[in-house]
């Protein structure tokens, strides 16, 4: 049996010394321990990437003498009270809607079991909410460009919050309803977030503090997942689940409160504060030339934009360029590892603690999933503040590529291992390169993404993902099968990273390419007829 509690005090440590490097506390008190660290604690963001045509590419690691561009320390404590401003009202609205996510993850399943379905319909209610994001989602993030991604979020908080009502109802159809609004809203809330907080850094000029923003954004949410897990789990064991009207059995009531959908109802009230505080501390942003009808370069009108201008524009720009297509397929590959890895984990766990305790498959073993799920976490805050010291040093692209051989190398471990410390130990390192990944995407698709379509295609890039998912689902996947999957996406999307760093380190500079500005669709197109 591994040493959980163990592990989780040594994550926990690491995890304190890695956030106090990446704090401004270090900044501030790092003369005391001369010995580590001695490079500058700021990225050399002013850095400006070479032509393809030059024949050096540039270095994958800043130079240790590199210091950033001279400012006026008027001008920078003006854009430092900038970014505080802007990331105080994202981080209000964004962790209220990841709060009500993951409030609801860990008891769909089981208030489905607790209505008495079987396992196959569930996976069917499963399978319809991804199909759901995958299909609706595809077109949806291009409304939210051209409509307002503000107005979209609170679009979000409606459906989301519809999703959660029609969990208190014991017919498959209304449940299958609430699936499908559940896959709408995932897909709003993995695109247009992250596009309305890109817009409105480069709307308040501090573009080169973007990273910091996803690295703070991503530490945040992992610290919000630990206190949802023990919120949800408080909520659903006060009560238990029953019909409103008590003088009905289990069998003739349509409507239940209590219990497992506890969860859902405190899922509602965050969404509805999330909609709200969205409406009143958000500015609207949208897409670049993307604010509804709009004068053509000959004084023409042109027409209103149809529902499926966005996917349609996405998709004919996401072929053209080869960086927007690489960028969306390493995207997929990695997620869809994750989304795998959240399914197996558990089933491999279990079968590691059935064979060292010499029990038969299929008997029961307790594990304190509770723990694992905040050591899991804890790794994850870990990784997103690790980005954060790994950005002073090196560029994303290039960073990314070493997280995914890491996080390669610890789901091949998972998979061959015998060992309960060791699987433990590598699934730790899996999700520290999860907490870095979001960030690192993050950061490295606001420079390759056109803002004109950015939500469209950030929704077009879960359309693969989705399709992973569903055929993970549909394959009953064993465990070990589901970690031979999800080792090799992984090193897939190691590959296909490593193409898309060279190219990045030495293609065309466009303006937007390390981050201080934002690429539009016809920068974007010019450079891949130029490929």
């Amino acid at each position: 049996m591994a040493e959980f509690t163990l592990i989780f005090g040594v994550a926990l440590l690491l995890n304190l010394i890695i956030t106090i490097r990446s704090s401004s506390l270090w900044a501030k008190y790092r003369h005391v321990f001369p010995f580590c660290c001695s490079y500058p604690a700021t990225r050399n963001e002013s850095a400006v990437v070479e032509s393809k045509n030059e024949k050096d590419m540039q270095p994958l690691m800043m130079e240790g003498g590199a210091t950033a561009e001279e400012k006026d320390p008027k001008k920078e404590e003006e854009e430092i009270a900038r970014h505080r401003t802007l990331l105080r009202k994202y981080l209000v609205v964004y962790l209220l809607a990841t709060f009500s996510d993951w409030l609801q993850g860990a008891y769909v399943y089981a208030l489905y079991d607790a209505y008495g379905y079987p396992q196959h319909l569930i996976a069917v209610l499963f399978v319809a909410g991804f199909g759901s994001s995958m299909v609706f989602g595809s077109f949806v993030g291009g409304m939210a460009d051209w409509g307002g991604r503000r107005k979209f979020i609170v679009v979000f908080s409606i459906v989301y919050a519809a999703s959660c009502v029609t969990k208190h109802f014991i017919n498959f159809h209304i449940l299958m309803l609430g699936r499908l609004l559940g896959g709408i809203a995932t897909s709003l809330l993995f695109s247009v977030f992250e596009a309305w907080l890109i817009r409105a850094h480069a709307d308040a000029k501090v573009m080169d503090r973007l990273s910091s923003s996803f690295s703070t954004a991503a530490f945040g949410n992992s610290i919000i997942a630990i206190i949802a897990g023990l919120i949800s789990n408080k909520a659903a064991s006060h009560g238990n689940l029953r019909p409103l009207d008590s003088s009905l059995s289990m069998e003739d009531a349509s409507f239940f409160v209590d219990g497992f959908l506890n969860p859902f109802d405190i899922a509602l009230v965050a969404l509805i504060l999330c909609g709200i505080c969205a409406s009143i501390m958000w500015e609207e942003n949208y897409g670049e030339n993307s604010s509804g009808a709009s004068a053509s370069d000959d004084g023409q009108e042109r027409r209103s934009p149809k529902w499926y201008d966005g996917l349609k524009n996405a998709y004919t720009t996401t072929i053209r360029n080869r960086d927007i297509l690489l960028c969306g397929l390493v995207s997929s590959l990695f997620e869809g590892s994750m989304y795998i890895f959240v399914f197996m984990w558990t089933p491999a766990m279990q079968s590691l603690a059935r064979e060292e305790l010499g029990l038969d498959e299929g008997e029961h073993v307790d594990l304190p999933y509770g723990l694992i799920f905040s050591t899991f976490m804890v790794c994850c805050m870990a990784g997103s503040s690790l980005f954060s010291v790994a950005m002073e040093r090196f560029k994303e692209e290039a960073l990314a590529v070493f997280v995914f051989a890491v996080a390669s190398v610890a789901t091949f471990i998972v998979m061959v291992s015998g060992d309960g410390n060791v699987t433990f130990v590598s699934m730790n390192v899996f999700e520290v390169c999860v907490g870095m990944y979001f960030p690192i995407m993050g950061t490295m698709k606001s420079g390759i993404v056109p803002e004109d379509q950015r939500a469209a295609i950030y929704n077009l890039y879960r359309i693969p993902l989705n399709f992973i998912v569903v055929s993970s689902l549909l394959a009953h996947l064993t465990a070990t099968q589901g970690f031979i999957a999800v080792t090799t996406m992984l090193s897939i999307a190691t590959v296909l990273q490593f193409f898309l760093t060279r190219r990045r380190l030495n293609v065309v500079g466009l303006s937007g390419l390390v981050g201080k500005n934002i690429a539009t669709s016809e920068e974007l197109n010019v450079s891949s007829l130029e490929d």
